[in-house]
């Protein structure tokens, strides 16, 4: 009976060292909780796409309040596939799913070219379908993304989502006339500075809760100064469900569908960044199996949105900040918030609740959210070796080269259409050039030489043990000299002059 009870021990001790961080559960109120902290750090971002695609379109309010809805529901299915996931589809990582901005422009381009909406559901599909098809081969990627790599996709993530935060706490609609006012980003400054305080308080229940609770405080100041309209929350239907291809069937054409067929490979490419740097701060392993679930699980949720016109799918670097804040890695966190989505996607006025929050507010905490990535991925890169090799020019291009569409949004408007939708995306830039550099200094060695560049990091001074020895407390070195402990000069010679001795 003992060796049964110790077996049984030994067994549990097992699994229990097994067990991944990300298959945590929490009380169901603080899943919830936790879960709808995560919706309105990426509401912003999911409702924006299709109001510029919308208002592009021409569409009326109420056909830009379905596409919202239609948003928010696809988006809430495809992060509990996410995260739950099913056998080859999902990665079951903390990651929330939401419309991807990478094609903005290119569904802009497509609209304006006289497909219309229609023409991009088609082109979303077909090009969705294909990258299921591919996603073998992004999955296989996984050994040429070191801690140099995603050390610096992880900070360069960070770094090129700080001018969303900015663009919120400076209003969001840069064509109001306050946008940028002192009463907004005074509010977005105390949404930050509420932030910062919750963090310090002694409850780590707090603590963990300061993004969320920020937010409604930071919304209840700009109530009591005017700067809240909840107006628009009673108006409009309670309950509707997306209508299946409410605007006219999908129209495919093939100018359209390469043209999208590239923004699925920046979604391919900004994905598999998404779940290293994800499974990074999460701990957990990440292979490409996993990788492979999980752009599978982005493919499969894209080419069925636009049966409820939505569009791309793909993971939201915004939330993998929120991870690394509040350090609650539990997917099924994550996995509530996809609910929430699918609930607010069917009940609009829930959604017109949420969507009442200050952009300011959001601001606020965006600059606290999306500096955690940035700092997460620094502490990677802080692991890295930088001695004797060329990893610092690596993470030194890689990161310059990913700001150059964040400083100058305008670079690439005179290159091909195709090489300015990838690389305007700072991420890709970043990851990209990240991948081909690590290749090219670590992998294909031919022509390496030690100390390559004036760009290798100073290699570390080293002193051997038997030339301590000969130091005695008290020596120091003094002007080129050693003295020793008496005040006396000791003679210092070469070393093949020393071995003469």
């Amino acid at each position: 009976m003992n060796t049964k009870k110790k077996l049984a021990a030994a067994a549990a001790g097992k699994k229990h060292q097994q067990a991944r961080p990300e298959d945590q559960r929490l009380p169901i109120a603080s899943t919830f909780a936790y879960g709808f902290q995560h919706v309105l750090t990426m509401y912003g971002g999911i409702i924006a796409p299709p109001l510029i695609i919308g208002a592009a379109a021409g569409m009326s309010s109420q056909d830009i309040g379905l596409l919202i809805a239609a948003c928010l529901f696809v988006g809430g299915l495809a992060t509990i596939l996410q995260t739950v996931g099913v056998r080859f589809f999902g990665s079951q990582l903390p990651l929330v799913q939401g419309v991807s901005f990478a094609g903005v422009s290119t569904m802009v381009a497509i609209v304006h070219g006289g497909g219309g909406i229609q023409a991009v559901f088609g082109s979303v599909i077909a090009a969705s379908l294909i990258g299921l098809l591919i996603t073998p081969l992004f999955s296989k990627i996984i050994r040429f993304f070191p801690p140099v790599v995603t050390g610096t996709v992880i900070t360069t993530i960070g770094l090129t989502l700080m001018p969303v935060a900015a663009n919120w706490a400076m209003g969001g609609n840069n064509k109001a006339e306050n946008y940028g006012s002192m009463a907004n980003i005074g509010l977005a400054a105390a949404t930050m500075a509420i932030v910062l305080l919750l963090s310090k308080v002694g409850s780590a229940a707090i603590s963990r809760l300061s993004i969320l609770l920020a937010m409604v405080l930071g919304t209840a100041i700009a109530f009591a100064f005017g700067m809240a309209d909840f107006s628009k929350v009673g108006q409009g239907e309670i309950v509707a469900f997306p209508t299946p291809f409410a605007f006219g069937p999908p129209v495919f054409e093939i100018a359209a569908i390469i043209s999208m067929l590239i923004v699925i490979l920046v979604t391919l490419t900004e994905t598999s960044a998404d779940i290293i740097a994800v499974g990074e701060i999460v701990g957990t392993k990440v292979d490409s199996k996993r990788i492979g679930d999980g752009l599978r699980a982005d493919m499969l949720s894209s080419a069925i949105s636009p049966l409820f016109n939505s569009f791309t799918q793909s993971a939201f670097a915004q939330n993998v900040g929120l991870v690394a804040i509040t350090g609650v890695k539990s997917r099924f966190v994550v996995s509530a918030g996809g609910l929430i989505l699918v609930i607010l996607g069917l009940l609009p006025v829930l959604g017109r609740v949420v969507a009442a929050v200050p952009t300011p507010v959001l601001g606020g905490a965006g600059v606290v959210l999306f500096g955690t990535v940035a700092a997460s991925g620094i502490r990677t890169l802080s692991k890295v070796e930088y001695k004797n090799n060329m990893n610092l020019i690596i993470v030194a291009a890689s990161i310059g080269f990913g700001m150059i569409p964040i400083a100058a949004p305008a670079f690439y408007d005179q290159f091909p259409s195709w090489f300015g939708t990838i690389f305007h995306s700072g991420i890709s830039s970043a990851a990209v050039m990240a991948i081909l550099l690590n290749l090219l200094f670590n992998h294909l060695k031919a022509g390496n030489s030690d100390n390559q560049s004036v760009f290798v990091a100073g290699t570390e001074r080293v002193v051997r043990e038997e030339d301590l020895k000969c130091l005695a407390d008290g020596d120091r070195f003094e002007g080129g000299k050693l003295i020793d402990c008496d005040g006396k000069e000791v003679r210092v010679e070469a070393a093949e002059k020393a071995a003469e001795h």
